[in-house]
């Protein structure tokens, strides 16, 4: 049910990637919304509508940090 759970996750509104995972979790879903209260609708009301989800764990981001900018902090001697 993996693969077809992960589609329909990719189709949700919100949803930006969905990725299959090795370890504790089968499916990591990128949610990113104009709201942060838009969260809890697509977790609580439509997650559970997808066939396969057995459960789920919210992380929140609250800073990206990609290589350029790691690079940058380094360049000017920030650690």
């Amino acid at each position: 049910m993996i693969p077809k759970a992960a589609h329909m996750l990719a189709g949700v509104d919100g949803v930006t990637e969905v990725y299959s995972v090795s370890g504790e979790w089968d499916l990591v879903a990128i949610v990113r919304v104009p709201q942060y209260d838009d969260i809890a609708h697509v977790i609580t009301e439509i997650f559970p509508t997808v066939p396969g989800i057995q459960r789920t764990q919210t992380l929140t981001a609250f800073r990206a940090y990609s290589k350029n900018d790691l690079q940058q902090a380094w360049d000017i001697g920030v650690e």
